[in-house]
């Protein structure tokens, strides 16, 4: 048994399996890799990585597992998922994980080759778990699969309470340890029992509240739209692989995209923070239905556009379309008089959070602070963004953002 002094959960014995994999070079990256991707220039302290926060839900996975009253090889597959489920990330955790998609086709969650060989494959077979069953717990599959990945999963309840620990934020605190007392299992769905409504609007309400100021915050997002930029060239112009980049850790990308010609300059703005600036942040309303549908390439022509009548260089002008608001957190279930519900169909604040939600929405366009103005007056025309009447908040005067709390 091996204990180990946490910042969050105190300390952490790790036994079994876990203790086997904990030294094996997939889960060892992980300490190379940071959890929140370029939220570091944001919240300097946000320098965390997914090895403690794998760390974190295998602590959380073991202490539902006892409220549950699972034992015996079930509970070890399920804790060696808990600890194995984030060895699929690649560099800078989620900043580059569409684009790595888009090359090969896996997401982070896709676990089955990395558990399938090597020293994790040993240590799981050693110990009579099947690797395969493993990282079918890891995509959320079956019903214990959904501790692990869920409405209720102890990967949102670990990462919510270690962000907000490591930016200083006040938004992420939520009471996880009823959270954990008060997981069922009622006909295979993993729910909160009778009289947990407000239990699970707690975690619904911490995530709503750390989208803006920390997993989406302008500056953060700037960063990742220059990383991925970066990174989409560097596959284009170096003697580089997208199998090989996911295996990568942050420093690994960093050094990479440095020593390319073609990314340099992009590593030397992330590296120094002199990172591009908005010239445009718009609301919802005031963005046609057909560039949000648009795709990676028809975003790419976009850009080049702008930039051609803008007279800069292509790579000066980023276009940033966010995904459609979701909030999973409201497909939890919750015991009401006896009843398994939806929370969405129970709390009146789902609602509430979905309009804020659509609220705090942005379409951005970034481009160097120098030309950045006049990329944004080109963009509006170009892209038909209907920003009449609309008022300047949180930016540079004279760049163009929509407003909706002024009228």
């Amino acid at each position: 048994m091996t204990t180990i002094k946490d910042s969050v959960h105190d300390h952490i014995e790790v036994g079994g399996v876990a203790a086997e994999l904990l030294e094996t070079p997939p889960v060892q990256r992980l300490r190379h890799v940071r959890q929140l991707g370029t939220v570091d220039l944001v919240y300097p302290s946000a320098n965390h990585t997914r090895f403690e926060h794998s760390l974190g839900v295998y602590y959380l996975a073991d202490r539902a597992l006892s409220h549950l009253g699972i034992e015996g090889q079930q509970a070890e597959r399920v804790r060696a998922a808990a600890l194995l489920h984030d060895v699929g990330h690649s560099p800078y955790s989620h900043n580059v994980e569409e684009l790595l998609h888009r090359e090969t086709g896996k997401y982070h969650d896709d676990v089955h080759e990395l558990l399938g060989r090597g020293e994790v494959a040993r240590a799981l077979t050693e110990h009579d778990l099947d690797p395969d069953a493993v990282a079918d717990l890891v995509a959320g599959d079956g019903e214990l699969g959904q501790l692990v990945s869920g409405e209720l999963d102890v990967d949102r309840m670990d990462y919510l309470v270690r962000d907000a620990h490591h930016t200083g934020v006040p938004y992420g605190t939520i009471d996880h340890e009823r959270l954990l007392r008060e997981l069922r299992f009622v006909d295979g769905e993993l729910v909160l029992d009778e009289g947990n409504v407000q239990t699970a609007e707690s975690l619904l309400l911490a995530r709503a509240l750390m989208n803006p100021t920390v997993y989406q915050h302008h500056v953060a997002r700037i960063a990742k739209s220059m990383l991925r930029r970066g990174t989409e060239r560097l596959l284009a112009a170096a003697d580089v692989d997208a199998d090989e980049l996911r295996r990568w850790d942050d420093s690994d990308l960093l050094v990479a995209l440095r020593d390319c010609e073609a990314t340099a300059g992009y590593a030397r703005r992330l590296d120094e923070r002199k990172l591009f600036k908005r010239g445009v942040w718009a609301e919802r309303a005031a963005v046609p239905d057909g560039l949000l549908e648009a795709d990676h390439d028809q975003i790419r022509e976009h850009e080049r556009t702008i930039a051609d009548e803008a007279e800069v260089d292509p790579d000066a002008v980023i276009i940033d379309v966010p995904d459609e608001p979701s909030m999973t957190e409201s497909t939890s279930r919750v015991v009401v008089n006896g009843e398994v519900r939806r929370l969405g169909d129970q709390s009146t604040l789902v609602d509430a959070l979905r309009a804020a939600q659509r609220d705090q929405w942005r379409l951005g366009v970034y481009a160097p602070e120098a030309v950045s103005e006049r990329v944004g007056n080109v963009a509006i025309r170009t892209l038909g963004l209907d920003l009449e009447g609309s008022l300047v908040r949180d930016v540079r005067p004279g760049v163009h953002a929509t407003l909706d709390e002024f009228s």
